[in-house]
């Protein structure tokens, strides 16, 4: 369809902006709408008040091919849905029968400088309107009198309230992830890829607390409400937008809201090539931190070069969704955005985090992941030493692989120092802590990371772990419990738990949850199954997985810690002592837990485990 002119129309509680090819209600929600759906909304408001011939609609709308007139039929309905009508109803769009449609509201037309523009009015109320504005005046100005004293004194009564909350600064935000203006062209890595730019480039601002993507990700439906959203984070302002994408262009609409009371703070649109999507980014956050008035630090964290970017947030996208195939496949993004920019210290950050994942779930060899991991999260620090991100690579790497505990602790230390609001520093901490057997300090540090970022999933789901090893393990349950309500695909609150209902000698439910993880992590190798197996009576079945896995082993790394345990349950201690050693020479980073897992109380007094644990200074 032809489109003549970019403009704004407003009928009702609905905004139709035709640059940016958005409707958007009351409420300040964005209402995504297929392109030819939006086509028609635009040929009927332009139209407002005519009777519009079926044939003369589909002409217009599908100038360029032919169509049946059920397409045009599907497009009304939908319009009339997304309006609130009611089956029956016809308060926006009314069915002429034999002729077509006649959209009913008067459409106001709003000018370059935001104000409505009455000589530009379409709709059939024109005429209604003016012969009955004379009336209307008169009682107008009566009861503006009564009105203007009763106000007055209501206005003396919440003056100092409203005022107090004009004036009180907002010092937490949410950064919603974008959302697409058009679905069928989609774009997760792009919107995810928004959110979290705006997150590190707002999070360098003095006394404003932005939370992290770990807390805003689940928040990223097309229908979801910012202001609901912002309520249930806690926060006292959301930054929402839509983001699109086609051929070497790219349109993002973004608006601030405050939560109290809806209020738009502030509010862009911006529509370009790619090329300058930086450029938005960096429009978009220093009008919010003027609104806010604050002042950004400006950290060199991102890059210049778009490509580069490009790369960045499709690494991104793949590392957070965690599964083995994902982390393997996000490495090549982030390392193609170094080899473009070699100061692009959140794309070290990235590739240091897949290493690091990779090393603990068994994805490759500990030894090469964890080296891997250490070397990008210190480039990260050369470039930017105030990345607490890189400072999490570092610190676990020691604890997993180094198995010094000291330096490991005064690294997350560090990282606390630097970012005390940071849920993963607080996390890490408490694993160094509960590890080596300082629980009470450990379940203090894991509540403190869950208060700061509740919707942490990893985090929750490991303050389970901590709660295990500490002995309370229905606590622990019902902590993974809550985690997997908050997310029912995440996988390791699953593993966890097949690890805690074997203490509880609920083999059935250990098997269950392990089979879960496996099916949910894409592949993970974890014992918990089979220990169970071997517990429960099932010996033949679990030594038939064992002896797969020692197959495996040959062709592919297979935690020798894992294999241990499995021998363990099978009663063989001198097989498990043997791959505990193994465990050692590799540094397997699940001998961390040798001295809090309760699965190896039964070897605690044989010699060769003594030594084992003063050799890890545990």
């Amino acid at each position: 369809m032809n489109e003549p002119q970019l403009k704004i129309y407003e009928f009702g509680e609905f905004r139709v902006d035709t640059a940016i090819r958005l409707l958007t209600g009351g409420d300040g929600r964005q209402i995504p709408l297929k392109p030819k759906v939006f086509d028609t909304l635009c040929y009927l408001v332009r139209n407002a008040g005519k009777v519009i011939g079926k044939d003369e609609l589909m002409r217009e709308i599908w100038a360029d091919s032919v169509v049946e007139e059920n397409n045009l039929n599907q497009n009304i309905s939908t319009l009339r849905r997304v309006f609130g009508e009611k089956p029956g109803e016809q308060r926006f769009i009314v069915t002429v029968p034999g002729h077509g449609y006649r959209f009913v509201p008067d459409v106001r037309v709003i000018t370059a400088d935001g104000q409505s523009d009455p000589a530009a009015e379409i709709g059939s109320g024109q005429m209604a309107q003016a012969k009955s504005r004379g009336t209307k005046l008169f009682w107008m100005a009566s009861l503006g009198v009564i009105g203007v004293l009763g106000l007055s004194f209501l206005g003396l009564y919440f003056f100092r309230e409203n005022a107090s909350l004009a004036a009180a600064p907002i010092k937490s935000i949410a950064v919603l992830p974008f959302k697409p203006l058009v679905l069928e062209n989609r774009n997760e890595a792009l919107e995810l890829g928004m959110a979290d730019t705006l997150i590190s480039k707002l999070s360098d601002g003095e006394q404003l607390s932005v939370l992290p993507l770990s807390s805003i990700r689940r928040y990223n439906s097309i229908e979801q409400d910012p202001l609901t959203a912002g309520r249930e984070l806690g926060v006292e302002a959301v930054l929402d937008g839509t983001i699109q994408n086609w051929g070497n262009k790219i349109r993002v609409s973004s608006k601030l809201l405050r939560t109290s009371d809806g209020k738009q703070l502030w509010a862009g649109q911006f529509d370009k090539n790619f090329t300058d999507i930086l450029t938005v980014q960096a429009e978009i956050s220093e009008k919010v931190a003027m609104a806010l008035k604050i002042r950004l630090a400006g950290h060199r964290r991102s890059t210049e070069d778009v490509e580069a970017y490009r790369l960045y947030m499709n690494g991104l996208y793949h590392v957070n969704k965690g599964t083995l195939t994902d982390l393997r496949a996000s490495i090549p993004f982030f390392q193609q955005a170094i080899d473009i920019d070699p100061r692009y210290a959140l794309a070290y950050t990235g590739l240091s985090k897949a290493y690091g994942v990779l090393a603990i779930s068994g994805g490759m060899p500990p030894a090469e992941a964890i080296a891997k991991s250490k070397s990008a999260g210190q480039k990260a620090i050369e470039i930017d030493d105030t990345l607490v991100e890189a400072r999490h690579s570092i610190c676990m790497g020691i604890f997993w692989h180094d198995w010094d505990w000291a330096a490991a602790e005064k690294e997350c230390l560090r990282a606390i120092e630097i970012d005390p609001d940071n849920s993963d520093s607080h996390g890490h901490y408490a694993m160094i802590l509960s590890s080596t057997g300082r629980h009470e300090e450990a379940l203090a540090e894991a509540r403190k990371s869950r208060e700061l970022d509740p919707l942490n999933l990893a985090q929750s789901a490991l303050e389970g772990q901590f709660l295990l090893h500490a002995g309370q393990v229905d606590e622990a349950l019902e902590r993974l419990r809550k985690t997997s309500e908050l997310e029912p695909n995440f996988w390791m609150p699953h593993l966890i738990a097949a690890s805690a209902y074997i203490e509880k000698g609920m083999y059935a439910e250990a098997i269950a949850e392990s089979r879960k993880e496996y099916e949910l992590s894409g592949g993970n190798i974890f014992p918990y199954g089979i220990y169970a197996m071997a517990r429960s009576g099932k010996r033949d079945e679990a030594r038939a997985e064992l002896n797969e896995l020692l197959i495996l082993s040959a062709t592919k790394y297979v935690s020798p810690y894992n294999i241990a345990l499995i021998y363990n349950a099978l009663d063989e201690r001198e097989n498990a002592l043997d791959w505990l050693e193994k465990g050692y020479e590799n540094r397997d980073p699940k001998m961390t837990y040798l001295k809090v897992e309760p699965k190896w109380n039964n070897l605690r007094n044989e010699p060769r485990f003594v030594d084992l644990m003063k050799r890890m200074n545990l």
